[in-house]
């Protein structure tokens, strides 16, 4: 017991010393409070915030896990950003679903959340000032891109400053956590498609119904004993249901990836992304053109999508991800070649890519 306790000594001194360098900590940004007001500086760095991240992953030698410590981590940097400035984020609502989820993870429980019944009220209310940064679903690994993300692009000038990517994890749950006496299963049709193996094997006839989302699912069944929804362990939190199932998802490897969309885009990480739209002349070889100057630089496009402009019938507009940032002098060529083929391009934004 005596070494028990000369242990336990040990924890609270070093919590205690802990304490006071998080406060030091504090105290030095609010010195960067007043430095970003006079350089006229954003609260919010992605660009900063990576390398911190990344710093710190790369000095941890343990036995603390890297995954824990930059979950802490996360939370450190959404205080201090709060210190300076409350943060106010929008997002695809309502409360409990994977995109809050995926923008808790982004800015930590200090900042405000503010939800959106549609991905265009997310992009309208960073438009207007409303919130300084705006989370939305943009593709899943196993469903594909959200088309109408790229469509609100196209009818709003805002830009990509970060992504998010999202494990994501579906959960069976009712008020009662009980398997037995489900008549009914409530979720959004993407989490229903995603778990269909697993509900036909474990509830077979019992009706699975579309939600608005996964939260309005757990939300309904929180005032349906006799009924379960799939939803976030974020929701089981919110709602106050039991699991009945984790992990329910047919495919293990299912991710979601988000972007934070703001009214301007970051510097140079040295790991980053680059998105453009474009549209093209409607003439034989024309995307193939286009494409050979990303292959003359050596340019690696991570992913390509079109999608109708909206304006004249088989017109499209041309959405493509690539490896770099448009500050570096190969991405900045090829764009540049490319812009001077395309009826219309814009960069929608350089930002980190996500781990």
């Amino acid at each position: 017991m005596a070494k028990l306790k000369d242990l336990r000594k040990n924890i609270d001194a070093i919590d205690l010393n802990i304490l006071k360098l998080l406060n030091s900590r504090a105290k030095i940004v609010l010195d960067i409070k007043e430095a970003k007001k006079d350089n006229r500086l954003k609260v919010y760095s992605p660009t900063r915030e990576r390398e911190i991240l990344n710093r710190i992953e790369r000095l941890n030698t343990g036995p603390f896990p890297s995954d824990a410590l930059i979950a802490l981590y996360r939370e450190i940097l959404s205080t201090s950003r709060s210190l300076q400035q409350p943060l106010k984020i929008a997002y695809l609502g309502p409360s409990a679903t994977f995109t809050h989820l995926a923008a808790r993870k982004q800015f930590g429980s200090s900042a405000e959340y503010l939800p959106e019944s549609t991905i265009k009220a997310v992009f309208e209310s960073v438009a207007r000032d409303k919130a300084q940064y705006g989370v939305v679903p943009i593709e899943n690994s196993t469903e594909g891109v959200i088309n109408y993300t790229l469509d609100v692009f196209m009818d709003l000038d805002l830009n990509i400053a970060s992504e998010i990517m999202l494990k994501i994890t579906h959960n069976l749950m009712s008020k009662t956590g009980s398997k037995r006496g489900i008549k009914k299963i409530y979720s959004h049709p993407q989490p229903i498609a995603q778990c269909r193996g697993w509900l036909e094997e474990n509830y077979p006839g019992i009706p699975v119904i579309g939600s608005m989302s996964t939260a309005a699912a757990a939300k309904r069944v929180a005032k349906e004993p006799s009924s379960a929804a799939i939803a976030s362990e974020l929701a089981a939190d919110i709602y106050k249901l039991k699991f009945i199932e984790k992990g329910i998802e047919d495919y293990k490897n299912n991710y979601t990836r988000f972007l934070v969309i703001a009214k301007d885009s970051p510097g140079r990480t040295g790991k980053d992304k680059t998105t453009i739209m474009f549209s093209v002349k409607d003439r034989p070889g024309a995307l193939y053109s286009i494409l050979k100057h990303f292959s003359k630089h050596k340019i690696n496009l991570t992913k390509i999508e079109s999608r109708p402009s909206r304006r004249k019938a088989w017109e499209y507009i041309f959405f493509a991800d690539m490896e770099g940032h448009i500050e570096d002098i190969k991405v900045k060529k090829a764009v540049d070649e490319v812009k001077g083929e395309c009826l219309y391009l814009k960069a929608l934004g350089s930002y980190p890519s996500a781990e």
